[in-house]
């Protein structure tokens, strides 16, 4: 058995898969969406107890059990993760001024929020049917679903949502084309106490929105919740790419963000979003979210801006004096885009998203202007850090959707995008305002 070597330039399929283990043996089975796996390397979730545990990447030859090969992969990580579990715990009980106590397990008697899952589309009726397969396919008891049809051309997705899925999904129309725009359609539309988002092209586990609910059934101060995103196929050099170098993945330890108490290990907070979450899976109390406004027209894919909606909504909900937590249990697994153009036009939008959503940040909430300005030098030094071409591991150790273990170089082209991105953002961001201000 092996595992993955050095850097090469154009890796080839790896299979995803889901790793079971448990007190029958370990069970290995194709993550949804993907196929079974071939002899070669493998990238499996890590379940335990069906609990998502870790991540593994493996090779196994013609002829060996391929559930035997990634579970002792998969007992070396959980070691290690349980290892720095220990120490992170060590250090908190040091810094104990700064550790923020976990909230009490909700009671088994109280009955769940009612949870909004909303998608916001555009002209992908095919990617959608499969994200709204696995939406309904829900295991939380009370939710509904609701579609954001954002600036359509053609009925392709009411005649979807209103043909396959009457009288299960909420169809809802919105001619203002940005990703902000169609998210507060679904917001005014919902019902729950819970607002769920995803995008059209993942696959939601089944526990995904009972597990995004849960955390605010037992700490009424959180405004937001945020889960894990893995990768549904790894099966073209930029997917491969993506996800070694961290895709959208945020670990397997859960985490808590509270403005009362910033985390001593981010001194940029909360100004560094990207490491709360990603808009394929956020959940936010309505009231929270509401409250403060919702999200920022003038952002998001769609717009000049090119994306940062989510980012905002993070830091308004914080600003706003309300906690967000992160879990890993609330799982979506999302098809990369596949081609280098995808990714080429992925890296700039990343850069311009982040820019746009400080700068709306500023706009709108003009008293964080000062914690902002004091966090610009190490704000400097973090963008050239985030945006710099970056080498391939030589140990063979690396697993996609970790940070820090980059399995193939990042190619100086894209951080050269990454960093013309951000120079636009704030131009994009007043684009954007300013033409939503002339067509009103």
């Amino acid at each position: 058995m092996k595992q993955q070597q050095s850097a090469v330039s154009g890796p080839s399929a790896i299979s995803v898969a889901e790793l079971e283990l448990g007190a029958a043996g370990p069970r290995l089975r194709p993550a949804p969406g993907a196929d079974e796996p071939v002899p070669g390397d493998v990238y499996a979730l890590v379940r335990v107890d069906g609990r998502p545990a870790a991540t593994v990447l493996g090779r196994y030859e013609e002829g060996e059990d391929p559930a035997e090969v990634l579970a002792a992969l998969a007992e070396k990580r959980l070691m290690e993760s349980a290892a720095l579990h220990a120490d992170a715990e060590r250090l908190a009980a040091q810094e104990a001024p700064l550790s923020i106590p976990e909230p009490p397990p909700a009671s088994p008697l109280t009955s769940p929020p009612r949870v909004s899952a909303i998608v916001a589309t555009r002209e992908r009726a095919g990617s959608l049917a499969r994200a709204l397969d696995s939406l309904l396919a829900q295991d939380h008891p009370d939710h509904e679903v609701i579609v954001v049809d954002n600036a359509p051309r053609t009925s392709a997705t009411h005649d979807l949502v209103t043909g396959r899925y009457a009288d299960r999904v909420r169809y809802v129309r919105e001619d203002r084309p940005g990703l902000a725009a169609a998210h507060n359609a679904g917001v005014a539309a919902a019902e729950g106490e819970i607002l769920a988002f995803t995008d059209d092209d993942v696959i939601a586990d089944p526990r995904w929105l009972s597990a995004l609910a849960a955390p605010f059934a037992s700490d009424p101060g959180l405004g937001c919740v945020t889960g894990l995103i893995l990768p549904a196929r790894l099966t073209t050099p930029a997917q491969i790419l993506l996800e070694s170098h961290g895709g959208f993945a945020k670990g397997f330890a859960p985490r808590l963000y509270d403005p009362a108490r910033p985390p001593a290990d981010e001194p940029l907070f909360p100004f560094t979003a990207g490491s709360f979450g990603s808009g394929a899976n956020m959940a936010f109390r309505a009231s929270a979210l509401r409250r403060a406004g919702g999200f920022d027209p003038a952002t998001g894919t769609g717009t000049p801006a090119k994306g940062g909606d989510d980012l905002y909504a993070f830091v308004a909900v914080l600003a706003a004096g309300h906690r967000l937590r992160y879990t890993p249990d609330a799982l979506v697994w999302h098809h990369h885009r596949e081609t280098w153009q995808d990714l080429r036009n992925q890296a700039y939008g990343y850069g311009a998203g982040l820019t746009a959503y400080l700068t709306a940040t500023l706009v709108r909430r003009p008293a964080l202007l000062p914690a902002l300005l004091a966090r610009v030098p190490r704000g400097l030094a973090h963008a050239r850090t985030m945006t710099a071409e970056r080498g391939g591991s030589q140990g063979g150790d690396g697993i996609p959707g970790e940070h820090g273990t980059h399995h193939h170089p990042w190619p100086a082209a894209l951080s050269r995008l990454e960093r013309r991105g951000m120079l636009y953002g704030p131009v994009g961001y007043l684009k954007a305002r300013l033409s939503q201000g002339a067509s009103r």
